[in-house]
């Protein structure tokens, strides 16, 4: 049994350290939020994560995974400390990395042992090399230590599966025996593990989710394509996933991206590479045509309704994806900014994040399921694939609409039966059918 830190509590940090506990380890969970702490001693989870709280509870109850507020507790006696604080978007798309710099810090003046530092935030390359100067600088004597990265590869709804059956573990670090003994800790994963130096890894976090945005906002601008020419960007991007140097995966067509990876990580390599003289002519247009993606609802629906004002449009679904309840840059928002200017009178129901939204949007009305919403409704839009929109039944919706419109930005709905039902239908990219 290993003694393991995870410092923070968010969606990396938490299901980190609920996992490594079901794995076998003793881990203490860390964050300076009191009241985040005190909660999930009481068994109350900070994020909505699908199986999170049972996995939580389990290890809690086996006295495996406990939580702290204070580094003393959490450092005693432990041989791993990983890093998993948040690293928002600076003013100019820069990471923020005061979070882990605090960490950093705190840390350094705590520790009483030899100690593995493990970078699992999503950090800039050569923030590595900056942590360990930060642990050197604020350490009040000299303990040997290492800074290994070991970034993270989980999505939000599917955290708990990524974390215990990865595709890969990435592992950077300067000092091969410190790297060896993080990668004895992930052996249970039965994964295959990549050894390389610090920047490397750091660099391989933020290559991946560049390449996925990419990949997303590619097949956004053919939807574009096929809209004009008559092509249906479903079968196309069927088409095309049947080839196996393209695959199936990040090819759905449209509202975009969102979350607090993709955003921010093509946004903070942007400018990496701009500080350092490349012009990321790529990740400027695959963050060009994402933003455009969040005007397409109200262009199609003053196109078919052309006043918006005083109608009553509907968002299905707020969260970023499904089976999640985080709102960060969820396109939700500004679809539904776009919508009040245009005068419109907004609802919206969503199964899980409409208390987050609410915070977020307060002129939206929550509806507490999807057939109150849709009275007298002027318009839904489709705007987060929740499962439970694809079971809804069509024809009473219909029946309780004001005017039949549908505009469907996740493309979950078959046109042709949309129009049998009786519904004015737009998909995306869906140039014969929509």
């Amino acid at each position: 049994m290993k003694q393991i830190a995870v410092v923070g509590v968010g969606y990396v940090g938490l299901v980190t350290a609920a996992c490594f506990a079901d794995l076998g380890n003793r881990v203490i969970a860390l964050d300076i939020n009191e009241e985040r702490i005190e909660g999930l001693k009481n068994g109350i989870m900070p994020i909505y994560e699908p199986g999170l709280k049972e996995l939580v509870e389990r290890n809690v109850r086996a006295e495996r995974l406990s939580f702290t507020t204070s580094y003393e507790e959490a450092l005693r006696g432990t041989e791993f400390a990983f890093i998993a604080v948040g690293t928002p978007s600076g003013v100019n798309g820069e990471a923020d990395l005061q979070y882990v710099a605090a960490a950093a810090e705190s840390i350094a003046r705590a520790m009483q042992d030899p100690l593995i530092i493990i970078n699992k935030s999503t950090v800039p390359v050569g923030t590595g090399d900056w942590v360990a100067d930060i642990v050197r600088r604020h350490q009040p004597q000299p303990i040997d230590f290492s800074v290994v990265s070991c970034p993270e590869f989980l999505r939000e709804g599917s955290a708990i599966s990524d974390f215990m059956h990865p595709h890969r573990t990435v592992l950077g670090s300067t000092d091969p025996e410190a790297a060896e003994k993080v990668a004895q800790l992930h052996l249970p994963l039965r994964a295959p593990i990549l050894l390389t130096d610090l920047r490397t890894a750091e660099m391989i976090k933020y290559a991946s989710n560049a390449f996925l945005a990419t990949k997303i906002s590619f097949i956004n601008e053919i939807a574009n394509i096929c809209e004009t020419l008559g092509a249906d960007v479903k079968e196309v991007a069927a088409g095309m996933g049947y080839d196996k140097r393209i695959g199936p995966m990040f090819l759905d067509a449209g509202l975009g991206w969102g979350g607090s990876c993709f955003p921010k990580d093509v946004q903070a390599l942007a400018y990496m590479a701009e500080q350092n003289q490349v012009e990321p002519i790529m990740l400027n247009a695959t963050l060009r045509i994402n933003a455009e993606r969040r005007k397409l609802p109200r262009h199609h629906l003053e196109n078919i309704l052309e006043d918006l004002k005083g109608r009553k449009i509907v968002l299905l679904g707020l969260a970023f994806k499904p089976n999640t309840d985080d709102m960060r840059d969820a396109p939700s928002i500004d679809v539904a900014h776009s919508l009040l200017e245009a005068g419109a009178d907004v609802y919206a129901y969503d199964p899980i994040a409409m208390d987050n939204a609410s915070r977020l949007l307060p002129a939206v009305k929550m509806c507490q399921t999807p057939y109150e919403a849709a009275q007298d409704a002027d318009a839904l839009v489709v705007v987060t694939d929740w499962n439970e929109f694809k079971q809804l039944d069509l024809a009473r919706i219909r029946q309780s609409m004001r005017t039949p419109v549908v505009y469907d930005g996740r493309n979950i709905y078959d046109p042709a039966r949309m129009r049998e039902l009786g519904f004015i239908y737009r998909g995306v990219g869906r140039g014969y059918s929509g």
